[in-house]
């Protein structure tokens, strides 16, 4: 007994199935393959900490910019903290930071965690009025229970060292 159906029309439709269903899934598979460098992961610095980012490996770092971190070096190079009040990150940048860019403001930096556990940004992103967040971070904030609400400012000592110790 044969596997292959009597009707002519059958083995028409089946001969085409198994011909497409081979393309179709390497055309997929060539796209999944091309778009693997496109995917970056968001991430606070806290989940960053946690998860032990690889180095090399292309992320989102978002959170407010710790006060008093911020070191502009004549090279255009800018060291700063991103803080989400549970942990923080050193960042370094080089090139021209975003006019909304200050202390105390929430952003989301594009780049790469190097070995010693700096993160080498390639872009950053500043929000652009006084009530806006990025949706990834409020969302995380909100999952950690630190949201402040829309619109709401960090207090003036945020970042800083308290009483139980320095910030992380």
């Amino acid at each position: 007994m044969s596997w292959l159906p009597k009707s002519r029309k059958a083995r028409v439709r089946l001969l085409i199935l198994a011909v497409v269903a081979p393309v179709l899934a390497l055309a997929v598979g060539l796209s999944l393959f091309a778009m693997r460098q496109q995917v970056s992961f968001f991430y606070t610095p806290a989940q960053a900490i946690a998860a032990k980012a690889p180095p090399g490996l292309r992320i989102q770092l978002g959170g407010l910019v710790q006060r008093g971190s911020v070191v502009k070096y004549p090279d255009g190079r800018v060291d700063f903290v991103v803080s989400d009040l549970k942990a923080s990150m050193p960042v370094s940048y080089q090139g021209d930071l975003p006019d909304l860019f200050r202390e105390g403001q929430g952003i989301v930096a594009d780049g790469t965690l190097d070995p010693s556990g700096r993160f080498q940004a390639k872009q950053v992103l500043a929000k652009h009025d006084e009530t806006y967040m990025p949706r990834e971070l409020s969302k995380a904030l909100k999952d950690q229970g630190e949201w402040r609400g829309a619109g709401t400012q960090p207090s003036a000592n945020y970042g800083q060292p308290t009483a139980q110790g320095p910030a992380t």
